[in-house]
């Protein structure tokens, strides 16, 4: 009975395996960077192609509304729609889609929630962009576990970041000194940090 049970436990061990190889596969398709259609589209066009795809929201210029259905993105001119802000609460984005945000010259706001591949490179890749250290002005971070202090300290370079909420960040080690070396780069920059 005990080799039986066992032999069942393997199995189902094996095929939760599979499953999430599969999953990791299909995300990092989502993420891939088609930099033929962001010629094509336009770069707000398929940053939010790329977005929605992966779970996130995203909000254009003079609309009050968050579009989340991929299929009822709006159409017209392709300068006409500029993302301002993204919600990418529960979304699987991941470093390798992060091209998609550049060339994005009106994003104001970006919320990483429970965003399971965030890590310290997409951070830091985020914080490279030209255009987004221009427009970027509100960021959370909340509830991703792969972000550590490095991550944090990669956001230096957002030089008109205004807002920052750092919360349930397990990777964060040294927390005070992290948000005091982010201070000391960024001074008029106003961290929440939620050390619960």
């Amino acid at each position: 009975m005990k080799f039986l049970t066992k032999a069942i436990q393997t199995a189902v061990s094996q095929r939760e395996t599979g499953r999430r190889q599969f999953w990791a596969w299909l995300n990092a398709v989502f993420n891939k960077v088609d930099y033929d259609r962001i010629k094509t589209v336009g770069p707000d066009r398929a940053a939010a192609e790329w977005l929605l795809r992966c779970g996130a929201k995203v909000r254009f210029q003079g609309l009050d509304r968050w579009h989340q259905d991929y299929n009822a993105l709006p159409t017209g001119p392709l300068d006409r729609h500029k993302i301002v802000a993204i919600d990418a609460t529960d979304s699987c984005i991941m470093y390798r889609g992060f091209d998609h945000l550049d060339g994005l010259k009106y994003l104001d706001e970006i919320q990483f929630k429970k965003c399971i591949y965030l890590e310290d490179t997409c951070l830091e890749k985020l914080s490279s962009l030209q255009n987004l250290q221009e427009s970027l002005h509100l960021l959370e971070v909340v509830s991703c576990g792969n972000v550590t202090d490095k991550g944090i300290i990669a956001l230096h370079k957002l030089k008109n970041l205004e807002r920052l909420f750092l919360s349930d960040l397990p990777g964060l080690k040294d927390k005070q000194t992290t948000v005091d070396r982010l201070q000391t780069a960024l001074p008029g920059l106003d961290i929440n940090l939620d050390l619960d």
